[in-house]
């Protein structure tokens, strides 16, 4: 299966979920819910343990693969940290200031020469699991006034 191929397998079961969660039959719906829950579970706790087995740089090489790091981010198992994915993302004079809640937090410093939307672009590919990227742009210089020497 091709990343294509693997993307519409994925709308797919988002829109049969849809469908599951619009059904007007309670019961129902819990139950097929309840049953989703089950196999995710137990489909992650298998990936789980596949990934423990695997060197470091396997699993890296493996969340290259866009639908296996969609499983990997859906199970938790993403073997390369958030932060690091992020920082890996951005271009030179982009400045990484927090990372935390889903939330990034950059600065766009001089000599940057990537526009806002790419840098948003390249975080959002690198770390799909954040839910908000936020940018800040470079702050102009900062004047300090001292107060007036005694006498002069």
């Amino acid at each position: 299966m091709d990343d294509a191929a693997a993307r519409e397998r994925v709308a797919r079961v988002d829109a049969l979920l849809d469908d599951i969660e619009a059904l007007t039959d309670a019961a129902a719906r819990d139950m097929a819910l309840d049953v989703v829950q089950a196999l995710v579970e137990l489909y992650g706790e298998g990936l789980a343990r596949i990934v423990a087995s695997l060197p470091a740089a396997t699993g890296e090489a493996l969340a290259e693969d866009e639908l296996v790091e969609h499983l990997l981010l859906l199970h938790d198992l993403h073997p390369v940290p958030l932060e690091e994915r992020v920082r890996r993302a951005l271009a030179g004079g982009v400045e990484l200031l927090s990372v935390g809640d889903g939330v990034v937090r950059l600065r766009m410093n001089g000599g940057c020469s990537s526009s806002t939307e790419e840098v948003k672009a390249a975080v959002a590919a690198a770390a799909p699991d954040v839910d908000e990227i936020v940018i800040a742009e470079q702050a102009g210089p900062q004047v300090i006034r001292l107060p007036q020497a005694a006498g002069a």
